[in-house]
């Protein structure tokens, strides 16, 4: 079975980064979610040879959502302990929609992703989690972002666009 423990720390240089994920607000305090068949997730990818953090979430972001990032803070990693292989970290970061464009394929593999524009409050509910580790790493995102970003008035509707 697949553990995941959530790391509010830099990742060691030892542990190989195989994701690089975020949870992206508006100014109205709401978060983006990428779905596909019913399900929904967070958006990033696999991060390109000598590419940064940040490079690779603006990349997947535009590629994968035709969504503009930026002000994006490092919030920390899940260590991925699967059995008979080597421990992995995912990190996990937080970042501001800076503009959205129409919807289009996604310009890697050509699937229409829905976004999803959700409450706050309702983040973990649409994400379903199942461990600790993955609740744990959104109380920290939203934590974090109170602190980072300047919310104007607060929307609670939820809507695709």
């Amino acid at each position: 079975m697949t553990r995941f423990i959530w790391k509010e720390e830099q990742v060691p240089s030892h542990l190989t980064v195989k994701q690089v994920y975020s949870i992206a607000f508006t100014d109205d305090k709401r978060v983006i979610l990428q779905g596909e068949n019913d399900k929904y997730n967070l958006t990033g990818g696999k991060p390109k040879m000598n590419e940064t953090y940040i490079e690779t979430l603006k990349r997947e972001y535009y590629e994968e959502l035709n969504i503009i990032i930026d002000d994006i803070y490092y919030l920390g990693y899940l260590l991925v302990c699967e059995p008979n292989a080597k421990p992995y970290a995912q990190v996990r970061m937080i970042a501001k929609i800076k503009s959205i464009g129409e919807n289009r394929p996604d310009l890697d593999n050509g699937k229409l992703y829905k976004r999803f524009l959700v409450n706050l409050d309702n983040t973990k509910k649409y994400l379903n989690y199942k461990g600790k580790a993955g609740n744990l790493l959104i109380d920290s995102a939203i934590k974090m972002a109170n602190e980072k970003y300047k919310f104007g008035c607060v929307n609670t509707s939820e809507d695709f666009i």
